[in-house]
């Protein structure tokens, strides 16, 4: 369905905590083969994102009326949410092939030269993580989003010579999991700028029922919603847990997949109804029981599970943040009352109350 290929962040950790999980937004191998058959071809089968849709679509049917290529498109959201799929949309939109790259993989000037001069006219070039582009890239990126011309430094030293090279027009597609890392130069050549919102419940029950039919899975409402609840607002995360219920399905059950069968199934693999998995409910699990509620220190909550300071950090608290049951404050971490609720646990007295000694206010 709607999903990209974002990777891990330059400096996040890789180890097991990332690669094993289920509800880890970014692509694993398996994502990878399974994506082509499951991604939507064109904007009228694509799920969700209402608002970037109906505007991308005004965008490419006046470029396609004019005979132009597209304006260059930025779309921006956490990993998993259809950015490679919206860039793979725009290119047969407008019935154009694409190029598909990554920041990372442009470390020098001459990198994004060798790939702009063999673009074809109205080609698409997808950036992926254009944020985690080199600087000189960069620099040489925006003469060429803006002219369709690079200059080419042949030689070095005082005998160097810059020869123009003129691009046919392109269109750029760059997607990026930290818009704010973008210099302002960069965004502003960006024709068309759309943020990628987490998806609600019922948008990924629609994601979910189109994906079992391209697998050949029957599944009820009430399996879609249950698998849905537990996705993280994140098409990718339902397409996952969708397989792995599919697989719980074949062996322990007839094939097909309803409220009963996704929760025995999402159980097994430690997949809560809010979408915790073991990293977070240890994370959590602690900071109530062993703390209190809180404030912890960082590096003490993480020895206290034993993660490293950065995968608590990085992979548990994003969620457990924006699901309200951990905040971050001054002082350090601390629990909300909807931790306390979650993970059935009996608030002790300052926490009920809500004293400075829980909150840090």
């Amino acid at each position: 369905m709607n999903w990209d290929e974002t990777g891990p962040e330059a400096g996040e950790p890789t180890g097991p905590a990332l690669d094993d999980r289920l509800v880890d937004a970014d692509a694993d191998g398996e994502d990878t083969a399974v994506e082509a058959a499951l991604r939507p071809k064109d904007l009228g089968e694509f799920v969700g994102q209402e608002k970037v849709r109906e505007q991308l679509d005004l965008v490419l049917k006046a470029a396609r009326a004019r005979g132009a290529t597209a304006d260059h498109v930025l779309l921006s959201g956490a990993p998993g949410l259809g950015k490679t799929t919206l860039s793979m949309i725009i290119a047969a939109e407008m019935n154009a092939p694409i190029r598909i790259t990554s920041g990372p993989a442009i470390q020098h000037a001459g990198d994004l030269a060798a790939i702009l001069s063999s673009l074809q006219e109205g080609e698409v070039l997808f950036l992926d993580e254009i944020h985690r582009m080199s600087r000189p890239a960069e620099e040489m990126l925006y003469m060429a989003m803006e002219d369709f011309r690079v200059d080419v430094i042949v030689g070095k030293g005082p005998g160097a010579t810059a020869i123009p090279l003129e691009l046919p027009p392109f269109t750029l597609v760059g997607a990026t999991t930290r818009a704010g890392l973008l210099p302002p130069p960069l965004r502003d050549r960006f024709g068309f700028t759309g943020h990628m919102e987490f998806y609600a419940p019922a948008e990924l029950e629609r994601v979910l029922h189109r994906s079992a039919r391209l697998l050949d899975v029957a599944i009820d409402a009430e399996g879609a919603a249950e698998i849905a609840g537990r996705s993280r607002g994140t098409p990718r995360i339902a397409n996952r847990l969708l397989r792995r219920v599919r697989d719980y399905a074949q062996v322990k059950a007839e094939g097909a997949i309803d409220r009963g069968i996704a929760e025995a199934a999402l159980k097994v693999y430690e997949v809560d109804a809010r979408g915790l998995d073991r990293l977070d409910r240890a994370v959590l699990g602690a900071l109530l029981k062993l703390f209190g509620g809180g404030p912890v220190g960082l590096s003490t909550l993480a020895v206290a599970v034993g993660e490293e300071r950065e995968t608590v950090e990085e992979v548990a608290e994003p969620f457990l943040v924006r699901e309200g049951l951990l905040a971050r404050t001054p002082r350090g971490r601390v629990a909300t009352p909807a931790a306390w609720a979650h993970l059935e646990l009996v608030p002790p007295q300052h926490a009920v109350k809500g004293q400075p000694g829980l909150f840090g206010m």
